[in-house]
């Protein structure tokens, strides 16, 4: 048995023992433990650290975030420095904005084998933690911490858990990010032992000779639960160690497996064929993405999605996931965020006309009507075989119209919101502001949490220069989706007009973020650029004073 294999299996046993919280604790410095518990002075001083950091970059950040973040971070690194005590060295916080130079420690007798700890908090069956291809690049190994308890200003008390490890090596990861379960990461217990073999090779990015675990594991207390069986077939006579290479041919014989599944429409079997051939090659974009289309088959659409955007941080540029992905959204009625995931597969290939017609179809689904013909017609541009497009396409020409049209439609239905939006959004094209704030109204008096249709009437009253009035919409269009970064932009504008610099540059900050989660590059650095201006303008104010 490979040293990977029984670090898997002694991980597998680590997870059940997780749940009922039968766990290995042990206080000694430099002794591996499971469980490690930070409360007292200890954590005051990490706290008090953390204050500082806030204080430090609150002009980027929300203080509150900054602290948050910190802490999170201070806590995994002081399980990891507990653990592995003089045998690694911290990297120098002040050498780095922000906290964030990609390493968080280095081996004490060599700088160059790096150290990455992430700390996350959530549910054992649902936390993941993840890595970027520059963290892949810098850290021979990443250490994943997870914490029991919600992180915040009032906590007293942590249990923090060494979760596992990953090294570096068996991430093949060239672009974007990738994330991982615990159920994927290598049991802690063979950390120490893992970076010792690290430090003695002559060149640790070769394929590694099997590291003596027994050596670190049978170091340990009576309380921690070695599997004999496994000990001893780790110690059965092996030949010459090509273990990478027996990987990637067990990894071709699953994915045939589960292609064959697949085309046979035997859904669930190809899934596990998949499951089985993520865990020899977990960075596998591709495998993602078929194990998506069989959980899309089935019905279940959550883990379509899951899949879809586990291919997506693999290869940003991948446009096939996210039509998949539009489609799996498009199925739960989350229609915004399919047509958002339509448009970057088009942006990436504005050749693949099945994204316009399925944005098509999403866009007729909410109202857009002018949209959805546009789609079409580009659709049927790129394949002539769309039939059913051209009917579609005459719909849409009978559901389109002036707001005369539109008014048809609310004829219809009175209670329409969607359609009293449409109206508006067709009255403010045409220049009747004061009819458009009507429809907006309307639509809002039927679906009080209907954000667009708030944040349409702020645009109308910003353009009649009724300031205060966009800023109450806007803001209502906030309180409804947190997360709406064009209403934080748009209120942003209004106070650098009636507020004061630093409210503005607070509401274009909450927009970049936001721009930045989405992945929307274009308006990020323009908010950016705005946030920029205005704190060389706040400065060369303070400068004259």
């Amino acid at each position: 048995m490979d040293w990977i294999t029984l670090l898997r299996s002694l991980q597998s046993d680590f997870i059940k023992r997780l749940t009922s919280g039968c766990l290995l604790h042990c206080e000694t410095e430099r002794q591996y433990s499971e469980l490690t518990i930070i409360s007292g002075e200890r954590l005051k001083a990490l706290r008090e650290f953390c204050w500082q950091m806030a204080e430090k970059y609150k002009r980027v950040l929300p203080v509150r975030d900054v602290f948050i973040n910190y802490l999170k971070g201070k806590l995994g690194e002081e399980v990891v420095k507990e653990r592995l005590a003089d045998f690694i060295t911290e990297v120098d916080y002040e050498k780095r904005f922000g906290g964030d130079g990609k390493i968080d420690f280095t081996l004490t007798s060599d700088p160059s084998i790096g150290i990455e700890v992430k700390s996350r908090h959530g549910r054992i069956d649902r936390v993941r933690w993840s890595i970027s291809s520059e963290e892949v690049e810098k850290n021979a190994v990443v250490v994943c911490i997870l914490i029991q308890e919600d992180v915040s200003e009032a906590q007293s008390e942590y249990h923090l858990f060494l979760a596992g490890f990953l090294p570096t090596r068996m991430i093949k990861l060239k672009t974007g990010k990738i994330s991982f379960g615990i159920d994927q990461l290598l049991y802690g217990g063979g950390l120490f032992c893992y970076l010792e073999q690290l430090q003695s090779s002559v060149n640790h990015n070769s394929s590694l000779q099997q590291p003596p675990i027994y050596k670190y594991l049978l170091k340990e207390t009576p309380l921690q639960p070695i599997n004999n069986h496994l000990l001893k077939s780790y110690f059965q006579p092996h030949g010459e160690n090509n273990l990478h290479s027996r990987d990637e041919d067990l990894n071709i014989v699953y994915i045939k497996l589960g292609d064959e599944c697949f085309n046979k429409g035997e859904y669930p079997n190809a899934i596990a064929n998949y499951n089985q051939a993520l865990t020899v090659n977990y960075s596998d974009a591709d495998l993602y993405y078929k194990r998506g289309l069989a959980h899309y088959q089935i019905g279940d659409y959550e883990a379509a999605i899951a899949d879809y955007a586990q291919a997506i941080q693999i290869n940003i540029h991948d446009a096939k996931s996210y039509d998949k992905r539009g489609l799996a959204l498009y199925q739960i009625g989350r229609l915004e965020e399919a047509i958002n995931d339509y448009t970057q597969a088009i942006r990436i290939n504005p050749n693949l006309g099945v994204a316009y017609k399925n944005r098509a179809e999403a866009r007729l689904y909410i109202g857009d009507n002018q949209g959805a013909i546009e789609d079409y017609t580009q659709a049927i541009k790129i394949n002539p075989d769309y039939a059913d497009v051209y009917k579609n396409r005459g719909i849409t020409r009978y559901l389109l119209g002036t707001p005369l049209g539109f008014s048809q439609a609310i004829k219809i239905n009175p209670q329409d919101a969607v359609a009293y939006k449409n109206r508006g959004n067709a009255r403010s094209d045409l220049g009747d502001l004061e009819g458009a704030i009507e429809d907006y109204t309307q639509a809002i008096q039927i679906n009080p949490n209907y954000a667009d249709a708030y944040y349409n009437c702020g645009n109308a009253r910003y353009d009649l220069g009724d300031l205060e009035g966009a800023i109450e919409d806007y803001t209502q269009a906030i309180q409804i989706n947190p997360n709406y970064a064009d209403a934080y932009y748009n209120r942003g504008n209004i106070c650098l007009q009636i507020l004061d610099k630093q409210i503005a540059i607070e509401d274009f900050q909450k927009a970049a973020d936001i721009y930045h989660k989405e992945g929307n590059l274009e308006a990020l650095k323009d908010t950016k650029q705005r946030i920029l201006d205005l704190e060389i303008e706040e400065s060369l104010d303070i400068l004259n004073f």
